[in-house]
């Protein structure tokens, strides 16, 4: 397995299979292994003989729980294949493997569609920038059609998804690809691979992975479009290092820790820069104390089978022995300091782990937490004082793999209590925590200010602190202390997340100041602040899709109302119901048995972590937990102070007026007021910042967050544009308000149009049989017949109408806007599309002005979320403007009687009619 010398691969590439249960992953995963030559016949899942699933549990119960690898070439590419769990309970792990993918290939059961768990997938290769592939299996099945699947990728996933067989389809997904089309008939090769990286498109493909039908054809688009943009990454790298003197500077990225056979630690590792080689000394510890220690071996993984290797490739994934100290999402080398993505999806389950008698409860923490360093999400919490171990899972298989695990590795049988939810605190306002820590012969003191951050946000850390008092050293040790645990709330003990920390103020003693003090003050100015702040219970949530039989719709309404959950309206999907939404996991983790036996087995309900909102029985919970904040001593809320020789505690309250270093609280709060930089990320400003600990996405109808501060400007030029001059009024009290002046001094101010028509330029274009075939001569000819067609529209309807085209000539990161007669006609800036900018526009306007959009079914889920705008396709709309046409014409028509007055076509109709009486005698004038 893995590469010989004279096997020299032009570059190094790393792909991973992501699904959903049940879609096929493994199945493919033994189709390409089959095709490339790496095994001599297919495994199969429900055989237990699959290449990839080598873990006993894995072959047992027919999924795959740990990331597994295997390496094989593609043309002069080395891949290293990247096999992730798709079962919901191990997410975690495959959220770890997607920091060292340079490509991913996510597989959608033909039959089933896009499930719950393909979009949070979706989400999460979105957030990780992964280019991607998308494999549609199980297309043998009754009932699948290639049509409706492209269909609904488009709309539930992205509208670039395209299908390779459809060169127009690839061609809308860029302006210089459609030009190329348009001129050549076809795209380059080199063009659809940069579109494939840049995630312009994503290329779908077709077949059954059981019967080795499309597998071949998605190698070879593999080998096809992963042209040299891998390559030429680690090559920039190697080119910014050798302009800094660093050239060929060695770097990688730690995503997993596992154990062989005989007990080895190993290591996996991504090498992103330079290479290295066996015997190397590495350095580690930014956050926990410095280490160093020697790479014994590298292995190259294939399946359960390694080639150990003298020296590793920036590109290659390898596993490497003789490492103690390292931990998943860790730096090495040059990438020490840069600080890996935070997790997304997290564990919502806290459970007791019941253990014999005979074996010691601290033998059995070390054995638990040996576990824990390979998955760090299990978090394994010691209680000093019940003596018992708790860990956090995300579900009920998971504890029935921790189980094995543990019998399978120490002999040792545990059980598992009831879960319980792990819930968590963050604050509604902005407080300054001190700490200070005084004993003889020690001091330290730190004021850190905490404000709320947005909902998924996590921590963030960050320092204003000037050197001049406090050395650079020590902040970095204080920001160090802040990292380096779990911060604990003070309504339940929680973790806390959603908020920013940043250190104002500290102070240390020439002479008696130690690390260590810094750590007890920079912990106690957390407590205390928390102490001071109105603190906020968090809870987790599930996003839900509920299918019932449409006559049990009723009780499936009832059922998510009393778990206080959110729906939209139920959908009908045949003779069933869709209903879909989020709900708190602790009133819905049960629900599935209900629905399996009110439906009688006929209904289905999916669960996909959503993420931490407020919880909603706050009060019970704090009164069954019944916690004491003060009586926490290994969290404590004071401070200890010096007097006379001898250290003495301050209740948290009365720690500020004992304070050496004043209040920087309003200092703070005038100093970003001042600068509108309130709750914002600093800039280029010298302000350091660090992340930790997200708590995952909002659980908001939209399901994501937005900040559209920056857009502010690109939409407020469409305001210009309408109604003129934008002024705002002085600040006051009251909220910020736009006036619109007019353009024209002499006339009044005109009245504001509260009709607003969005169009999507290139989606009509391609929709109109008319207008497609005149771009396929001329692009432009096609755009300024729209333009015409649409002014001819407003002048009759009335309306504002704003026509957007993805960014036909704007070269880097500017937005056009030119005003075409009576319309507007927007050219977005660089890499956004229409579909995006029009979403930015009906999200500041859609509330207060009726907006109708014109666009494709791709981003209709987009558009029309909360947003109070209407939705009509291209091709309804050609009919809207022929039906506008021929009122028009009809118009006309009426006004001269049929024949041509082309001095009444100018008149309005009041005169018109005036004049006619006049004409027939009814009037004299």
């Amino acid at each position: 397995m893995g590469t010989t010398s004279e096997t020299k691969p032009k570059r190094y590439i790393s792909v991973g299979l992501l699904a959903h249960v049940d879609s096929g992953k493994t199945t493919l995963s033994e189709g390409i292994l089959y095709l490339t030559g790496q095994i001599r016949k297919p495994g199969r899942v429900d055989h237990g003989d699959a290449f990839l699933d080598n873990y006993a549990l894995e072959r047992q119960r027919g999924i795959t729980i740990f990331s597994k690898q295997a390496v094989f070439q593609l043309g002069d590419s080395q891949v290293t294949l990247l096999d992730t769990p798709g079962h919901v309970d191990f997410s975690a792990e495959m959220e770890r493997t997607l920091q060292v993918l340079d490509y991913a290939v996510l597989v959608v059961s033909g039959a089933d569609g896009v499930q719950g768990h393909t979009r949070t997938l979706w989400n999460l290769l979105a957030r990780y920038r992964i280019p991607t592939f998308i494999f549609v299996n199980k297309m043998d099945q009754p009932g699948t059609d290639k049509t409706l699947i492209l269909k609904e990728l488009k709309k539930k996933l992205d509208a670039s998804c395209v299908d390779m067989e459809d060169p127009e389809d690839i061609a809308t997904g860029d302006e210089r690809a459609l030009e190329e089309y348009l001129e050549a008939g076809e795209v380059s090769i080199d063009t659809i691979s940069q579109m494939i990286a840049d995630r312009q498109i994503f290329p779908c493909y077709f077949g059954a992975a059981l019967k080795l039908q499309g597998v071949q054809e998605l190698l070879d688009g593999i080998g096809k479009y992963v042209g040299d943009n891998v390559s030429a990454n680690y090559d920039q790298a190697d080119n910014r290092l050798q302009n800094s003197g660093d050239a060929q500077q060695f770097g990688a990225r730690v995503y997993k820790i596992s154990r062989d056979p005989q007990g080895n630690r190993l290591t996996h590792m991504k090498i992103t820069s330079g290479e290295l080689k066996v015997k190397s000394l590495l350095k580690g510890g930014q956050v926990s104390e410095p280490w160093e220690e020697k790479a014994d071996q590298i292995r190259i993984y294939s399946g359960e089978k390694f080639e150990t290797v003298q020296q590793a490739k920036a590109g290659m994934i390898c596993a490497v022995t003789g490492l103690k100290h390292t931990f998943p999402g860790e730096g090495l080398g040059i990438e020490a300091g840069k600080q890996a993505v935070t997790p997304m999806l997290e564990p919502v389950l806290n459970y007791q782990v019941y253990f014999p008698d005979q074996v010691d409860a601290h033998t059995m923490l070390g054995y638990m937490r040996q576990i824990e360093e390979e998955d760090p999400m299990l978090r394994v919490i010691w209680n000093e004082e019940l003596g018992e171990i708790h860990v956090q899972l995300m579900g009920e298989v998971q504890t029935e793999i921790l189980k094995s695990l543990v019998s399978e590795r120490f002999g040792v049988d545990v059980t598992f209590g009831t879960g319980n939810i792990v819930y968590k605190e963050t604050i509604k306002n902005v407080v300054e925590g001190v700490g200070h820590y005084e004993p003889l012969r020690h001091y330290a003191e730190v004021h850190l200010i905490l404000e709320p951050g947005l909902p998924g946000s996590g921590l963030e850390f960050a320092t204003e602190c000037s050197t001049d008092d406090l050395d650079l050293n020590w902040q970095r040790l204080i920001l160090t202390h802040l990292l380096e645990r779990e911060h604990r709330g003070v309504l339940l003990g929680a973790a806390i997340t959603d908020m920013k920390i940043t250190l104002v103020a500290g102070r240390a003693h020439l002479k008696h100041t130690e690390g260590g003090d810094f750590r007890q003050s920079t912990y106690r100015a957390v407590r205390q602040g928390l102490m001071q702040a109105e603190s906020v219970l968090l809870e987790p949530y599930y996003e839900f899709r509920l299918e019932v039989p449409s006559e049990m719709i009723g009780r499936a309404l009832t059922d998510v109302q009393r778990m206080y959950g959110e729906f939209a309206p139920p959908e009908t999907d045949g003779d069933q119901s869709v209903l879909t939404g989020s709900a708190p996991v602790a009133c819905m983790r049960d629900y599935q048995k209900e629905v399996v036996s009110y439906t009688r087995g006929r209904g289905r309900l999916t669960l996909v972590f959503q993420g931490y909102a407020p919880c909603h029985n706050t009060e019970e919970i704090l009164e069954n937990a019944g916690y004491d904040p003060e009586a926490d001593n290994e969290n404590p809320t004071g401070s200890i102070f010096c007097s006379h020789g001898a250290g003495y505690y301050v209740p948290w309250q009365e720690v500020p007026e004992h304070m050496h270093i004043s209040s920087k609280l309003e200092e703070y709060l005038r100093k970003d007021k001042d600068a509108g930089k309130m709750h914002e990320e600093a800039d280029g400003n010298g302000r350091g910042v660090l992340r930790n600990g997200a708590a995952g996405g909002s659980p908001s109808k939209s399901g994501r967050s937005r900040d559209f501060g920056a857009e502010d400007r690109e939409l407020e030029e469409i305001f210009m544009r309408t109604y003129g001059k934008i002024e705002r009024k002085k600040p006051g009290n009251g909220p910020r308000t736009i006036i619109a002046q007019s353009q024209y001094k002499e006339e009044k101010p005109q009245e504001k149009v509260a009709e607003y028509l969005l169009v999507d330029g290139y989606n009509v274009i391609f929709a109109w049989d008319e207008l497609k075939e005149l771009a396929k001569v001329n692009i432009e000819s096609a755009r300024n017949k729209l333009m015409d067609i649409l002014s001819n529209y407003q002048g009759f309807k009335k309306c504002t109408v704003i026509l957007v085209f993805d960014a036909y000539k704007v070269d880097g990161d500017t937005l056009e806007i030119q005003k075409y007669h009576n319309i507007h006609v927007v050219y977005t800036k660089q890499a956004e599309t229409a579909d995006q900018y029009i979403e930015k526009v009906v999200h500041h306007i859609g509330r207060k002005r009726h907006v109708t959009v014109v666009t494709s079914d791709g981003v209709e889920q987009v558009v029309t979320q909360g947003q109070g705008s209407a939705l009509i396709s291209s091709r309804e709309f050609y009919e809207e403007v022929e039906i506008t046409r021929r009122q028009i014409q009809e118009e006309i028509k009426e006004r001269t009687g049929g024949t041509k007055n082309y001095l009444f076509d100018h008149m309005d109709e009041a005169f018109v009619k005036e004049m006619e009486d006049v004409r027939l005698g009814k009037k004299d004038i």
